[in-house]
This record gives C-alpha cells, structure tokens and sequence, in this order.
C-alpha cells in the first residue's frame, strides 16, 4: 500500500497562505432560521437532506465519556471476531483468541501497521477491541473503577476503539508506541487519553488506547492538539471550517439537530453525517477525487 505522505496547510480567510503543515480552517458561521441550518457550501450545487434526532447517536465522531453514554444504535454493525477472518490479521498478531472489532476498522488497522513495517516497525498486536456491555461490566467488576469503567460509558462498547500491543514491551517506550504516537492520524486514528489532557478526558494516560474518527478530523485534532472533547466544542463554536490534507480540501460542519432539521449538503460530492452523541451531527465534505 502507498505511504501517505500527509502535508498539512494553514492559511487565513483573506487568502493569503501562512505556515506549511498546518491545516486551513475558515470560520463561516451557518445561520438557522425556521428549522433550516443554511452552511454555506464553498463549491458546487447543494440539495437539502432531513436529519432525524437518532442520529446524533450514530457516526465516527460519538463522544463517549462519564457524561455521554454509548446506545444501542451508536454500536458499529459490522463488529466480527477477527480470529475468524484471518485475512484481516495482516501486520499484526491477536492477543486473544477472540478480540472482536468492526471489520471496517479493522481493515484500516491493517492498512495502517503494514504501512509501519517500510518503517521496520513491526510488532503491533491488538489487545482489545470491542466489548459488549456484559463483557465490560465483568471487567469493571474484576478491575475497579481506577482502571475501568462501567458498562455503557467505555468507547470500547462502540466498537471504534482498540488496545494496541508491542511484542518488543510497554508501549510507552516500544517503537510501535512511537509510530503510532507519530503516524496514527495519518490513517484516521486518534490517541484518545494522552498524558496531558487527562484534566478533560478524565482518563489516565493510556498510550495504547487508539480511536478511529477519520480524516480529516485527526489531521485537525493532531494539529491542534485537540482530545475528542476540545474538537468537538470547537466545531460546535466555529460551525464550520475548511482544512486541506495533502492537498485536498476538506470541509466540516457543525448542526444542532431538533425534532425537525434539514441540513443542505453538496449534491455533486461524497460526504458523511456522523452524530456526536450529544446535540448534533458533524458533516464532512470530502474533496471530488476521495
């Protein structure tokens, strides 16, 4: 598989490009007026779409922590036992004989620990990935509230998450803990507790612990410096920006979703709705050519 090589550019709205490797973000605000969330689309012919409230609970961007707990539909649909599918078990090995995952996820982990072996880096293992609610309450049972959480409110009960290993020791100082330190959002994935921001996520820190939200939110959250929690609020307040990743433009909306809501989005280019299990959807407008 091709390397990404991912370049980040941050420029201001006025149009004048600043630093390399940062993204571009724009702050143009959506207006609502009578149930309608107008955003402003940069490009193309727009169509209006109806946004139904379960979907606050559905997507790759559901924040789940001590306040927002995870739903029955926010839980991917297509988790597998991996030890059934050894064809997706490629660059890195099962630490249990049964370690379920949603199966898109788990063809992008993949992706990702191959791409990590032209960096001969290559001893990942998944420790854990998805837990259903029984699974997790044994385990806060087993393990205490210290290390962890009760059934419901772990994002390994979403189905997006997973422990990443080293055969070579503890990922703090294992050279897997590294790339995936340095690479992870490259690929879509986020390191969820780190050390420093445990004051917002409430969790300690946890250097094997990766969540996918997909690009270009990782790129945007690893640029910043943002936890789930800060990229969120941050969309929230800003309601939209632009970012470009390796030369392809981006765009990102915030909605708060009512009983009735109609958001508009680009007729003529490929984009997700994902809830943020909270009070609204984050749209995402991918370039023509992704």
């Amino acid at each position: 598989m091709k390397k990404w090589g991912f370049l980040l550019i941050f420029s201001i709205c006025l149009g004048v490009t600043a630093f390399m490797i940062v993204p571009f973000f724009q702050d143009k605000k959506g207006v609502i007026e009578n149930g309608v969330v107008e955003g402003k689309l940069s490009s193309g012919n727009i169509k209006k779409v109806e946004i139904r409230v379960e979907q606050i609970y559905q997507g790759n961007l559901l924040l789940v922590n001590s306040k927002y707990p995870v739903r029955n539909e926010s839980i991917k649909s297509d988790v597998i036992n991996l030890n059934t599918r050894k064809e997706l078990v490629k660059g890195y090995r099962l630490f249990n004989s049964v370690t379920y995952l949603s199966e898109d996820i788990a063809r992008k982990f993949s992706d990702m620990v191959l791409d990590a072996e032209e960096d001969k880096v290559s001893s990942f293992l998944i420790t854990s990935g998805f837990r259903g609610f029984d699974e997790q309450s044994k385990l806060y049972k087993e393990m205490g509230s210290i290390r962890a959480l009760p059934a419901g409110y772990s994002e390994h009960n979403l189905g997006l998450s997973l422990d990443v290993g080293s055969t070579q020791g503890k990922m703090e100082v294992a050279p897997e803990g590294e790339w995936i330190s340095k690479n992870a959002w490259k690929y879509g994935f986020t390191l969820r507790y780190p050390e420093d921001k445990t004051n917002i996520t409430g969790i300690m820190n946890e250097p094997w612990h990766i969540r996918y939200v997909g690009l270009p939110h990782s790129a945007i959250m690893k640029e910043k410096n943002f936890v789930l929690e800060e990229y969120l609020d941050y969309l929230k307040e800003e309601k939209h920006i632009s970012a470009t990743v390796n030369g392809q433009k981006y765009e990102v909306f915030y909605y708060p979703v009512t009983e009735h809501t109609t958001i508009n989005v680009p007729a003529n280019l490929r984009f997700e709705v994902s809830g943020n299990n909270t009070d609204g959807v984050i749209v995402t407008v991918f370039p023509d050519n992704v």
